[in-house]
């Protein structure tokens, strides 16, 4: 039997080897979408069980396009996992967004075009999710307050603008996304975010700027954007522990019942097999 972990964590790898981890230990998870991109490693931290998952994979071997983003939220789903804090190494679009700058964004703009997994509810079954606030507003409180905590200079709000990847931009495109009036950009919190609103999961995203993007006539190279990461670690980690030890159990949001308005099929019309399929993510909806 799985054990019951409140809050899950997915990022890289470094995340959890932070101090203060206690009873580690390592989970393979299968899914009806296949495995998630890595094993997830359960800790106690504060007191708490967190999940941490590798999002590309050990030794980043997944592309942003490749990882799978439905088996990656509905195994935490299964976990029980009622928060997810994303961690995104992003772009920054604007001037007053500086690299080793934290953003907790509050809007996505999504221009992915090529996954597959954008949604649970792709037949049988239709989810019309609402995604206006696409990021929690409880966990982003929390996550800006102790990222300020941990000594970050932290912008509370930001429009993050995802593309597909693995390239970075072009600087014709660069241009237009900050006349769109975007703040940052990154590869990998769609349809992250999405599906874990489908989850009824509350999601937010702990996105550290580590260069600015090829509009202020700066190179992006993937060595460059690993250095300021490893810079940022630490705060990012002191952050992370920060927000878990205000996460408790009564800690609630309005994501973990978003299925209520988005489902309007009765339980006896949905195939049995989906049901089956989906489990976690709409026991609740059709218990």
């Amino acid at each position: 039997m799985l054990e019951s972990v409140d809050i899950g964590v997915i990022g890289g790898t470094g995340l959890y080897s932070m101090p203060g981890i206690e009873h580690r230990r390592t989970l393979r998870a299968e899914t009806p979408w296949g495995n998630p991109s890595g094993d997830i490693v359960i800790g106690s931290l504060h007191g708490k069980r967190v999940a941490f998952l590798p999002r590309h994979g050990p030794g980043h071997r997944l592309s942003p396009t490749e990882v799978p983003y439905r088996a990656n939220i509905y195994a935490l789903k299964t976990l029980g996992v009622r928060f997810i804090i994303s961690v995104n190494a992003c772009g920054s679009l604007q001037d007053d967004f500086l690299p080793g700058d934290i953003v907790i964004p509050d809007q996505l703009v999504d221009q992915t075009r090529r996954r597959p997994a954008a949604t649970f509810f792709d037949r049988d079954l239709v989810a019309h999710i609402s995604v206006a606030d696409p990021f929690c507003e409880t966990l982003r409180g929390i996550l800006t307050k102790s990222t300020e905590s941990a000594g970050a200079r932290v912008h509370a709000r930001g429009t993050f603008l995802i593309i597909e990847g693995p390239r970075f931009s072009t600087r014709a495109e660069s241009h237009i996304f900050r006349q769109w009036g975007c703040s940052i950009i990154g590869m990998t919190a769609c349809p992250e975010a999405f599906l874990a609103r489908e989850a009824e999961i509350a999601y937010a995203s702990l996105a550290h700027i580590t260069d600015f993007d090829v509009w202020k006539d700066e190179l992006v190279t993937a060595e460059k954007v690993m250095a300021v990461m490893q810079e940022s670690l630490q705060v990012i980690q002191s952050g992370i522990s920060a927000a878990v030890a205000q996460i408790g159990p009564k800690t609630s949001s309005l994501a973990h019942s978003a299925l209520d308005d988005a489902i309007f099929v009765e339980r006896d019309q949905v195939p049995a097999e989906m049901l089956s399929k989906l489990g976690p993510v709409v026991a609740r909806r059709f218990s």
